[in-house]
């Protein structure tokens, strides 16, 4: 959505962080919220209702990126007719007043591309390029790497025969009337549009603080109550199980899951068979570099690193 790359070191150091002193947060997430009390409400069971507030994150996230998107593709699209070679671009801040005979009747002025490569052809050749063309009344405005734009007057009667008889030696007319108020409507549509990029860039990124913080907490409850739940499911009741949390270096992977297994492969017969065989269990989507004798679940910090 948004470029907040900057941050990825700080998040991922808080996230560790709060690995080493996380608490179930039973007031925040209701956990032990009797599910007798769940037939009323199925808002009440402890992972629905952490999904609710990670939903209601989710769509606020939403409807601020949009909003934020929606100004800043605004924005790109005025910078965009201001940007690129003389036959697509706006000329509007590139013009002056002066450079036009306005209010007449009978004259008006033309904006005419000219390559580089053709310039004196149209410097030779402009004021016969058709009838009633006023002499030497063409000038260089403006110039990019391929092209100059040029300015011509002539009698109105005669613009169509000379945009004909342009085309055939290069020359491109733009049609471009000169009006100072859409001008100064535009520049003025570009000013705000930026300052309101500006003012909601600041407040966007303090909310993707917060509920970064706040949704990063929801996950790793539901990562705990998925390794009550599965253990429970596993080595039934009485609840008689620990959970602990493992940061091991690339290095030493392998060797602490050989380790684990030699201490907990007791627990479980059927794991032996799954390290060396796929597991196709209808329902789970578990893979045999998944399944384990003892309950495992992977926590990635690294949520903002881009590859």
């Amino acid at each position: 959505m948004c470029n907040f790359y900057y941050c990825t070191r700080e998040i991922n150091i808080l996230t560790c962080a709060f690995f080493i002193k996380f608490l179930l947060a039973d007031l925040s997430f209701e956990i032990e919220k009797s599910f007798k009390n769940c037939s009323s409400s199925l808002d009440t069971v402890p992972f629905l209702f952490i999904f609710k507030g990670v939903n209601q994150i989710d769509n606020d996230l939403k409807a601020r990126a949009s909003a934020y998107n929606n100004l800043k593709g605004n924005l790109q699209n005025l910078e965009r007719k201001n940007a690129g070679s003389l036959l697509t671009r706006s000329l509007a801040d590139i013009v002056k007043k002066e450079d036009f005979v306005l209010d007449s009747e009978y004259l008006v002025t033309l904006l005419v591309i000219v390559p580089k490569l053709n310039y004196n052809d149209w410097v030779k050749q402009y004021e016969t390029l058709a009838e009633m063309v006023v002499p030497r009344s063409s000038n260089v405005l403006f110039e990019d790497q391929d092209s100059y734009l040029c300015n011509v007057t002539l009698f109105r009667k005669a613009v169509d025969d000379f945009k004909h008889k342009a085309r055939e030696f290069k020359f491109m007319v733009r049609d471009f009337q000169y009006n100072e108020e859409e001008m100064k409507a535009d520049k003025e549509e570009m000013n705000r549009l930026s300052t309101d990029k500006k003012k909601q860039f600041g407040p966007l990124v303090r909310w993707l603080k917060v509920n970064f913080s706040e949704a990063f907490i929801a996950w790793i409850h539901v990562k705990a109550l998925r390794v009550f739940v599965e253990s429970v499911l596993r080595y039934g009741l009485p609840v008689n199980f620990q959970a602990m949390l493992l940061q091991p270096n690339k290095k030493t992977m392998k060797k602490l899951r050989e380790v684990l297994y030699d201490l907990y492969k007791h627990l479980d017969s059927s794991a032996a068979a799954i390290i060396d065989a796929t597991m196709d269990i209808p329902g789970l989507n578990l893979s045999q570099q998944e399944y384990y004798p003892y309950v495992y679940y992977k926590i990635d910090c690294n949520l903002l690193e881009f590859k």
